[in-house]
């Protein structure tokens, strides 16, 4: 009896020969994406209800995002850092003026943003506070995920993200998240930073103590240290919020925004500080080739632009706040718990009735993509546009599968 290969079989053994095993994607293979909607290479339609770990809260090429895009890539794609751009400027000022920082240095990755913000306050540590050079430690929470690079897995306490891959950096003390108590106790006068995700999202969506950010904020505030928040995912209307920090009311010193910035079309980061922070670089000191190209920079320009004009954050605020109340009533034996904010929602499933994946898989088959993430979260964070009929409608599925 014959087998027969599908596409899907097709690309997913040509993957498996050819990549390295450093990822254990769901085995779907998307062609085609459209606002909410993906399509599949057999054509089966599916709702992304991952928008790219939040790089897409404007849904699948928007079409003012991609028009940018288009409209750049007539122009002019690349001049390096070397010469000055007509997008960049422009792009600066409008997100400064909406996150209301005086400075922004713009990056790639999330993870090159991150680094950025913790030279910033290193170097800002020796030259402003006085820390004397070498010895300047920064606080950062267990369960963080910051990004990959060396530096950032080092200080992780995921043994996964760090196992083959040390001598680490050092200069790091880490504490239990969502503890203030245990953060206030670790300051010393060697300390120049505190780095911390308002909600751990790789983490497992967990969402801190009422008032925990705020209170942060005062530790910082007594010890001279800077207070760093990275809201890549986060940030950017996620959490119904412009940023998750303004749900306490707190301002960061240095604030690190990336993924949805791109738009879900390119790689777009930055990391934003008033000048007391900024102007610690001097010329040479950092810098990317790519960071600030006008492609980024026009892209940058129409992602935001959508999220604000779009009022991306109520939209968030008022269908998670409905979305997690459904989820929530659902009745079976497997949830633990569902947490979260925004549209940014993580559905806890108990030990005893296994992990997260085999729920995500079966979601799969019946046309919902989710991921689940540290072992037993499944997480929900559709694209920012999406409508309340479409997700009443996944509630049925959703509601076969966890009770299954």
């Amino acid at each position: 009896m014959s087998t027969v290969t599908t596409r899907t079989d097709a690309l997913l053994e040509e993957v498996d020969r050819y990549s390295a095993a450093n990822y254990l994607p769901l085995d779907v293979v998307i062609e085609r994406g459209e606002g909410v909607w993906v399509w599949d290479v057999e054509g089966r339609r599916y709702l992304d209800m991952l928008s790219a770990y939040s790089a897409l809260n404007q849904g699948h090429r928007h079409p003012a995002i991609v028009g940018a895009a288009l409209r750049q890539l007539e122009r002019l794609t690349l001049t390096s850092r070397a010469f000055h751009n007509d997008q960049l400027g422009h792009f600066l000022r409008e997100l400064c003026e909406a996150t209301g920082f005086e400075r922004a240095l713009p990056m790639n990755s999330g993870a090159e943003a991150v680094e950025t913000a913790i030279k910033m306050v290193r170097k800002w540590g020796y030259r402003v506070k006085g820390v004397p050079d070498g010895q300047a430690e920064i606080i950062v929470c267990d369960n963080n995920f910051h990004g990959r690079t060396t530096t950032i897995v080092g200080f992780s306490s995921e043994a996964g993200y760090r196992d083959g891959f040390g001598p680490f950096t050092p200069g790091f003390r880490v504490v239990p998240f969502g503890d203030a108590d245990a953060l206030a106790a670790a300051v010393t006068d060697r300390t120049v930073g505190v780095l911390v995700e308002p909600i751990q999202g790789e983490g497992g969506v967990v969402v801190p103590p009422d008032g925990y950010l705020a209170r942060v904020r005062e530790i910082c505030d007594l010890s001279g240290a800077a207070l760093v928040l990275d809201e890549i995912q986060t940030g950017l209307a996620r959490t119904g919020r412009l940023f998750a920090c303004e749900w306490e009311g707190v301002r960061p010193d240095v604030l690190v925004v990336g993924k949805a910035l791109g738009g879900g079309i390119y790689p777009v980061s930055a990391a934003l500080a008033d000048r007391e922070f900024m102007d610690v670089f001097r010329p040479g000191e950092h810098g990317s080739t790519f960071g600030g190209n006008p492609l980024a920079a026009a892209i940058g320009r129409a992602s935001l632009g959508v999220i604000l004009e779009e009022r991306l954050s109520e939209r968030a605020d008022e269908l998670g706040r409905w979305f997690m109340g459904e989820l929530r009533r659902i009745e079976t034996p497997h949830v633990r718990e569902v947490r979260g904010r925004g549209l940014m929602i993580g559905v806890e499933i108990e030990e005893s009735s296994g992990t997260a994946r085999p729920y995500c898989e079966a979601l799969k088959e019946r046309g919902i993509l989710a991921k689940e993430t540290h072992r037993q979260v499944i997480r929900f964070a559709p694209p920012l546009v999406v409508s309340r009929e479409v997700l009443a409608e996944a509630l049925g599925p959703i509601r076969e599968v966890l009770a299954a």
